[in-house]
């Protein structure tokens, strides 16, 4: 199957899978949805997916995204330390912590930036960072969030483009602890830090053997 076609058949085959699951798809929210976000100007999605400057770049700029805020989320203790995180051994996941507005973004849009900048097949890590703090991860925060990530990695896991099985876990969300400044807009403070760390760690390699496309940013 040629690389480009990967993206056609996955859109195709997402839209099939929501409406299979009678949920939303991109722009077309169904009346539990309305219901939903009627009257809601933010709303809260949380993703984990290996480096959190990496996670929090693909959503900085995004129109409807009002925040993107790094931090760690899925451990045992409260407010740990990146030193902590780092350890492997707090259950921590480095995370974003995206705030939106539902009216000019959907949390399906949304799910598609964040699947298209990771593995979904990497078990524990992304590119070269490795661990279960660097594991891919959607933190739920209610049931039509729950329902919309499940489909659409079902779909992924249906459309034959991965042999290897999707690796993304799918948990409700907990405590969100923001990481420290220093983290924080770390690749726009710190561009040249950041691109030497990314081409190093290779990521973009491998979305590029993944998706037929470069990283989403």
């Amino acid at each position: 199957m040629p690389i480009k076609s990967k993206k056609i058949l996955l859109t195709t085959g997402i839209l099939m899978a929501f409406a299979a699951a009678g949920v939303a798809s991109a722009g077309q929210p169904t009346v539990t949805m309305v219901k939903v976000i009627s009257n809601a100007k933010k709303a809260v999605a949380t993703f984990a997916g290996g480096c959190f400057w990496t996670m929090e770049r693909a959503f900085d700029g995004v129109p409807g995204v009002i925040t993107a805020i790094s931090g760690y989320t899925g451990g045992t203790i409260k407010n740990p330390s990146y030193e902590q995180v780092s350890s492997d051994t707090t259950g921590h996941a480095e995370s974003v912590e995206v705030t939106y507005d539902p009216a000019k973004i959907s949390y399906v849009q949304l799910m598609d930036i964040y699947w298209h900048d990771i593995d979904p097949t990497q078990v524990d890590g992304q590119a070269c960072d490795s661990g279960t703090q660097y594991r891919s991860a959607i933190f739920v925060h209610d049931a039509v969030q729950q329902k919309q990530a499940q489909a659409y990695k079902d779909a992924l896991q249906r459309s034959g483009v991965f042999k290897q099985p999707i690796a993304v876990q799918i948990v409700n969300a907990g405590t969100f602890y923001p990481a420290e400044d220093y983290h924080q807009d770390f690749a726009k403070n710190n561009p040249e830090h950041y691109q030497q760390y990314r081409i190093g760690c290779g990521r973009d390699r491998r979305l590029q053997a993944i998706w037929g496309a470069s990283a989403h940013k």
